[in-house]
Order: C-alpha cells, then structure tokens, then sequence
C-alpha cells in the first residue's frame, strides 16, 4: 500500500515538475520578439524592446501604439532595416557604439528621432558636432629624424582620415623592410621618428639600422603622399616652403578639400 502512494506520488511531482517546466519555457516563448523593420528580421526579448517608457518600441509591445504585422505574424515597422541594427545594439547596451567610419548620423538620429530615443538622439548628434568640428580642424604628420627635427617632411591636411591613411601606409611598408629586426622608429599621434635619415645622392633616405637598409626616400614619400591626396578628392593648397623650386623638394605639404 505505502509503495503504491509513494508512486503516485512520485508521478505527481513528475507531472507538476513537467507542467512547471513548460510554463517556464512558455513564458520564455513569450518573452522573444521578431520584428520586421523595413524587411529585416530582428528576433530580442521583450523587455529590451521596452527599455526606455514612452518609447515607439515600448508603445508597440505594450499596446499603447497600432501597429502593422506582415504576412508571417510579425510587427511590420516601414523604417531602414539596416540602421536598425545600431537602435537595437543601443537598447542592449545603453551606450552608443557605431562601426569604425560610420559616415550615417544624420540618418540614424531621424531614426532616434523616429522611435522616439531622446537620449540615442541626443548622443548622435552630439557625436556629429564633434566629426564636424575635427574635420574643420587642420592636422598635421611630421616625419623626423631623431637627431636632427630639421631633417623630414610636414604633412598638414583638414581631414584626420587622410593624415591616418598616410601614416598608416609608412608604418606599412617600414615594418615590411625590417627583415626581422626590431623596429627602429616610434610613432605617436602626430610625429614619426625615425633613427636615422641619412644623405646619398639620391636625396633623404629613412633610415631603420646603421648598416643602412632604408624604408624609402623622402621624396618617394612626398610623391606618394600627392598622389594619394589627389585621388581622394584633395587639392594641393600650397608648398609652405617653395625656396627649393619643386613641391617635391619642399619641407611642407598642405592639403584641402
């Protein structure tokens, strides 16, 4: 008799424990929502959706706002599918994190705008003002030899971007001539320094070990710093130093756009 109610008893533990789990997992179903913004699928939970009150998305889940479902039963927002990505990742993370050169922030704060996010809104524009403002701001590359700053070349351009790529581009190549030894020049924001420059004939070479193996000449460089301001859109403003008769010659290059 006790060994048949200790099994029903067991059944019944194993029935509720069962209809428990499932609830669980019911409300768990629940908890996940797809939405389809401008033909993209974004599957999140509820309540990252209803993160900040008085929101469109916050409106929508909690029914305080009408809203569309497209054909598969899903809430059909006619907004840009893509950038929705960045109003998403915004709402999981409670910060504003973009891919290195996102160039779209003025179309993602409409998009704030839109699903009514002041606080995304306002750091969006907040990161535009400050784009704009450094793109007005002339910077500057100064390729130096160590011992002696008078020997090298000054790059100055309105744009950051351009001033990265060239630097970019002779830490490139140095490291590629070092053969496997340790590096001979440092870099900093603005400034490469190089160990040695040395004279030849030929003009100004960067110089990385005393037995003279060399990055390139200085006047390569400026060629390829022309060249490559040219093909994006910059113009040669002025040589800052012309007493030697050629651009290639001067000291300095100045570039606008």
């Amino acid at each position: 008799m006790e060994k048949k109610i200790s099994r029903r008893e067991n059944e019944c533990e194993e029935k509720y424990s069962n209809s428990e789990g499932f609830e669980q997992e019911k409300d768990y179903r629940t908890s996940l929502i797809t939405l389809n913004v401008g033909g993209y699928l974004y599957i999140t939970q509820k309540q990252t959706l209803t993160k900040y009150p008085d929101s469109f998305l916050e409106g929508i889940i909690n029914g305080k706002i009408m809203c569309p479902f497209d054909a598969d039963g899903h809430y059909f927002i006619d907004r840009d599918g893509l950038l929705f990505r960045h109003i998403l990742n915004f709402l999981r993370n409670g910060e504003l994190l973009l891919p290195e050169g996102f160039r779209e922030n003025q179309l993602l704060a409409q998009e704030a705008d839109f699903f009514q996010l002041k606080v995304l809104s306002d750091a969006v524009k907040s990161r535009w003002e400050k784009e704009q403002l450094a793109s007005r701001e002339t910077t500057f590359l100064e390729i130096t030899d160590s011992h002696d700053r008078s020997q090298g070349l000054r790059i100055f351009c309105n744009a950051p971007d351009f001033i990265a790529k060239i630097k970019a581009r002779i830490v490139l190549v140095s490291k590629s001539r070092l053969d496997g030894f340790p590096e001979e020049f440092s870099v900093s924001s603005n400034i490469i320094q190089f160990k040695y420059f040395i004279k030849s004939e030929n003009g100004t070479r960067l110089v990385l070990k005393e037995d003279n193996t060399f990055v390139c000449t200085l006047e390569t460089l400026k060629f390829e710093a022309i060249m490559t301001a040219l093909k994006c859109g910059f113009r040669l403003l002025t040589s800052l130093d012309c007493s030697k008769g050629s651009i290639v010659h001067s000291d300095a290059l100045h570039f606008i756009k």
